[in-house]
C-alpha cells in the first residue's frame, strides 16, 4: 500500500523503556504504521502508551529498538526534525502570547512571513470553532478551548506524523463527537498518520483503523476495530474493550469449529477457542458480551434467576444470576414497549448464535 499524501509510514522496532532503577515501561513493543493511518494506543493509566507517545515525539530516549520514520531512522534526531506535531493532554499553550499567536507559533519558527501566519491561524480557528477568540490569551478560555487550539496549532505546521495524548478528555460530550468526526475528516483529507493516546475505548474503536491494546507495558493485541471487539486475543482485551461475562466452565472437546464447554451454569456452548493449547477436560472461562445473550422461552441456554433491571437509554440490561451463583448482563435493545423484567423472575438465558462467546484457559 503506497503511503498517502502527508502522512509517512511509522515502525516501532522492538521498543523498551526502562526507568533509573529497572523498572519496565513498556517492553518490546512493535507495530508497523501505513502512512496515512490512524491507530490508537489503548489501555488503563500506566500501561505505556503515553511513554510510547513521547518516545516517537522524541521527548524520551527508547532504553532499545528503533523508531523509524518513512524511511529514516530518527532515533538521534531532535524533536523539532522528526516532522511530528503532538497535542498534549495538559495543551502547554504559551500564557503571554495570544490565541492566534499560539496556533502560529511553529510557522514563525520556520520563517513564515506575518500575513501568512495570521492568514493561516485564522483558518485553522475557523475549524476547531474559535474565530472570535483570536487575540484573548489562553487564560480567557475554558479547558475544552484550549485543547482546539492546541490541536489547531499541531495541524498549522502540516506535519507528517499528528500525535494526539487524550485529545478530547476536557471536551463535553456533544462538542467530543464533533471533533473526533472534524479530525477523522481532516486526516482523510490530509493523509496524516496520526496516533490517538486513550482510555476511551469507544473513541478508540470508532476512530482508528487500528487499535493497539497495552497492559502493564505489553502489547496485548494490534488489530481492526472489528478482530479486536469480536476476536480478543487475550482474556485483557476482551475484558477490557467492552463490557463481557466471564463463565466458568469445563472443555468437553475442542476441533477448528469450535470448542464446547459444559458451563457451570448448566448448559453446553460452542465458544472460539482463545488458545489451541487448551486439553479436554480442563477448565475455561468463557467470555460473552451482555449484546449476544437472549431470553429465550425453550430449554436451550441456562436458568437464572433476575436480579436487577436498569434502563440505559437506547438499552436495557439486566442482570442475571445463575445456578452456580454467577452474574450474568444481557443486553437488549430498548423500544417504547420493551417490558422490564422484574426481580426474581426465573428465566432461562442463550447466546444469539453460536461461536460468539470465546473460551481461555482458567489460569489466564
Amino acid at each position: 500500500m503506497a503511503e498517502a499524501k502527508g502522512g509517512r509510514s511509522l515502525v516501532l522496532d522492538a521498543i523498551t523503556h526502562r526507568y533509573p532503577g529497572g523498572a519496565i515501561a513498556v517492553e518490546n513493543i512493535n507495530l508497523d504504521v501505513k502512512g496515512g493511518e490512524i491507530i490508537a494506543l489503548l489501555g488503563p493509566s500506566g500501561c505505556g502508551k503515553t511513554t510510547l507517545l513521547r518516545i516517537v515525539a522524541g521527548f524520551i530516549a527508547q532504553t532499545q529498538g528503533r523508531i523509524i520514520i518513512g524511511d529514516e531512522i530518527v532515533d538521534t534526531l531532535p524533536p523539532n526534525r522528526r516532522a511530528v506535531s503532538i497535542v498534549f493532554q495538559n495543551y502547554a499553550l504559551f500564557p503571554h502570547l495570544t490565541i492566534a499567536e499560539n496556533v502560529a507559533y511553529g510557522l514563525a519558527a520556520r520563517g513564515v512571513d506575518t500575513a501568512t501566519r495570521r492568514r493561516e491561524a485564522q483558518r485553522l480557528l475557523e475549524l476547531v470553532q474559535l474565530p472570535a477568540m483570536a487575540e484573548r490569551l489562553p487564560r480567557q478560555l475554558s479547558g475544552g478551548q484550549q485543547q482546539r487550539v492546541a490541536l489547531a496549532r499541531a495541524l498549522a505546521i502540516q506535519p507528517s506524523i499528528l500525535l494526539l495524548d487524550e485529545p478530547f478528555a476536557a471536551l463535553d460530550k456533544n462538542l467530543r463527537l464533533d471533533m473526533q468526526i472534524e479530525i477523522k475528516r481532516l486526516q482523510r483529507v490530509s493523509g496524516i498518520t496520526t496516533l490517538i493516546v486513550t482510555h476511551d475505548q469507544e473513541e478508540a474503536l470508532s476512530m482508528a483503523d487500528r487499535v493497539a491494546v497495552l497492559s502493564q507495558g505489553q502489547l496485548e493485541q494490534f488489530g481492526s476495530p472489528s478482530d479486536v471487539y469480536d476476536r480478543p486475543q487475550t482474556l485483557f482485551v476482551n475484558t477490557f474493550v467492552g463490557s463481557t461475562n466471564r463463565m466458568p466452565g469445563t472443555l468437553v472437546s475442542a476441533d477448528p469449529t469450535g470448542a464446547k464447554v459444559h458451563l457451570d451454569a448448566g448448559a453446553e456452548i460452542i465458544a472460539r477457542p482463545a488458545s489451541k493449547s487448551m486439553a479436554e477436560g480442563g477448565r475455561v472461562t468463557v467470555c460473552i458480551r451482555p449484546e449476544h445473550l437472549q431470553f429465550v422461552t425453550d430449554d436451550s441456554g441456562f436458568a437464572g434467576v433476575v436480579g436487577m433491571a436498569l434502563p440505559l437509554g437506547a438499552t436495557v440490561v439486566h442482570e442475571v444470576t445463575t445456578a452456580d451463583g454467577s452474574g450474568v448482563k444481557i443486553s437488549q435493545a430498548r423500544f417504547g414497549d420493551t417490558r422490564l423484567l422484574e426481580s426474581g423472575v426465573a428465566v432461562r438465558v442463550a447466546p444469539l448464535a453460536a461461536a460468539l462467546a470465546t473460551a481461555f484457559p482458567a489460569s489466564l
